[in-house]
């Protein structure tokens, strides 16, 4: 079983404003979340298939915990409430179907994936990707 645990940099980032624009985030706040984004700090700690993932920013801080397999409740990168449903898609890559709790909006995903000492962070709206490279400290 692969160790996602670890303080994790951003390395790189692809397609942030896009995602927010697909999400409905306005002009102005989506040019604050994304230099708020821009050097997020991300701490993971694994037990089996139990997970914290905290993501520290300069405007927000989220926490999350889940086990793979049993529906949990997040927030949305653009901050709407949903259900949300962890499971392997490969060894070493967790995919994250997210279903609004209330309301209608773009379908929602992330996923991780874990090679050797770099962590990749995939957030989906729609047909809209972005995608986030990290690396451990």
């Amino acid at each position: 079983m692969p160790n996602f645990s670890g303080t994790w940099k951003m390395r790189s980032s692809e397609n942030f404003d896009e995602l927010l624009k697909v999400l409905g985030v306005n002009a102005m706040l989506r040019k604050v979340a994304v230099a708020a984004a821009s050097n997020p700090h991300v701490e993971i700690r694994q037990d089996g298939e139990t997970f914290y993932i905290k993501t520290s920013t300069s405007v927000r801080t989220t926490e999350i915990n889940f086990t793979i397999g049993e529906e949990y409740f997040e927030e949305t990168v653009d901050g709407r409430k949903c259900k949300s449903l962890a499971s392997w898609e490969t060894e070493n890559k967790i995919y994250c179907r997210q279903t609004l709790v209330e309301g209608d909006g773009p379908k929602t995903f992330w996923s991780r994936e874990l090679n050797g000492d770099e962590l990749t962070l995939i957030f989906g709206a729609d047909d809209v990707v972005c995608t986030r490279i990290y690396v451990r400290e």
